[in-house]
């Protein structure tokens, strides 16, 4: 539910396209993503109990220890994003109506999608809901909802299984999960195209479609800030926006902007979470190959290998969500962080992703961190003869790994 457009999943390494068969007479299945139900006993999902920074939250409110203001315009969002210390500055705008609230969303009322490393919050002015996804350090992401009117009582999240129905597929590894989508110009409104899912993997330039961009370089050609209805479609395109003052009306909007770079870690950050999801099921059910792959092709996401080429100038400007985003840290004894971003020609600075510090990948059982950690540790001593690893020079690989060392708690 929360975000049918935070949708994607590009090529997943090498591994990625190999299929096996389940037995005879059975279809082929992908290895690359889980394949059996979310009802399996060792994972239950809809049963078992959960533990996120909404339900920590529900119980403060039920308990009375904390409250959520209400506001005319923007119902709980702002209260929302204080409980949840979800930066406001991480504010990406979508136009694309793929939600089930799509009626109230066009390039003219976009959804706001704010994040941070565990919570992600879909406001739509003018909504029924505040559309929310939580992560759970065994079952993934948890949906839940919130209608946007004044309650007469504790206001409380319930949560939205449902949700599952668009956000448990392929693109998703077959976890319940998020995903970043490029939505592509239609030519009418019964024109149907199958719009890619995007990660870093994807290539900038067609990335973005139905979103807003702003921050970017002029000379940037992507597919955002376009109309989704051209005649004779444009393509990718150098529209470069400061703002989006002028674009709409922004009544209500908390910031004017949507940020390449909070982009560009969204699309990032959501396929690290499924992956991780996949890897813990993966062991749960019990399929030592399977999970073997889940993991080399998780650390090696989280190396970002295959990353596609950021361009050499990116960003028009400071952005203030790259800054705040590394100013959370940790840092080593350098003052360096995993959470710097680099934006020319890649993502990261130090590219090993800071999802390796999230409440998710440090509950994975020992074990699984463990293969997840060899491969790691096999790259940044430079063991891997592997070209999707170019981007680790002697430098960088030193940098990360002392980064790694001085950051990451051992268990």
């Amino acid at each position: 539910m929360f975000v049918r457009q935070v949708r994607f999943a590009a090529a997943l390494g090498l591994l990625s396209a190999v299929l096996v068969s389940r037995g005879a007479g059975q279809a082929q299945t992908r290895i690359d993503a889980f394949i059996d139900s979310r009802h399996h006993p060792a994972i239950a999902y809809g049963k078992a109990p959960v533990q996120t920074a909404v339900t920590r939250l529900n119980t403060a409110i039920e308990r009375g220890e904390r409250t959520l203001a209400f506001d005319e315009t923007t119902g709980y969002l702002q209260a929302f994003l204080a409980a949840m210390d979800i930066p406001v500055t991480s504010q990406v705008l979508v136009y694309s109506p793929t939600s089930f609230q799509a009626a109230k969303i066009h390039q003219q009322n976009p959804r706001a999608i704010y994040f941070n490393d565990e919570v992600a919050v879909g406001w739509v002015r003018g909504g029924a809901l505040l559309e929310v996804t939580a992560q759970d350090p065994v079952l993934g992401t948890i949906f839940y909802a919130l209608p946007q009117v004044p309650a007469s009582g504790p206001a409380t999240f319930r949560r939205e299984e449902t949700c599952v129905s668009c956000h448990l597929t392929y693109d998703t590894l077959g976890v319940p999960g998020l995903t970043v989508r490029s939505t592509r110009a239609r030519r009418g409104p019964g024109d149907y195209l199958n719009d890619p899912s995007v990660d870093h993997r994807t290539p900038y330039v067609n990335r973005w479609g139905g979103w807003f961009v702003t921050g970017a370089e002029a000379s940037v050609t992507h597919l955002g800030n376009q109309p989704l209805l051209q005649p004779e479609r444009i393509g990718p395109v150098a529209i470069p926006l400061a703002t989006v003052d002028g674009q709409f009306d922004t009544t209500g909007y908390p910031l004017a902007t949507s940020d390449v770079a909070a982009l560009l870690v969204l699309e990032h950050q959501s396929q690290a979470a499924n992956m991780i999801t996949r890897l813990g099921w993966e062991a749960r059910v019990g399929d030592a190959e399977r999970t073997r792959i889940a993991a080399q092709l998780l650390a090696d996401y989280l190396l970002f290998a295959d990353e596609a080429p950021l361009p050499a100038s990116l960003t028009a400007g400071p952005s203030p969500f790259a800054a705040q985003f590394a100013a959370r840290g940790p840092f080593d004894r350098h003052g360096r962080t995993l959470r710097e971003l680099q934006l020319s020609g890649r993502l990261m600075r130090y590219p090993l992703s800071y999802m390796i510090y999230s409440p998710m990948y440090r509950a994975l059982p020992e074990p699984l961190r463990h293969l997840v950690d060899q491969r790691i540790e096999a790259v940044l001593a430079g063991q891997v003869n592997d070209p999707r690893f170019v981007h680790f020079t002697s430098d960088v690989r030193a940098a990360v790994a002392a980064i790694r060392a001085d950051t990451v708690e051992r268990p």
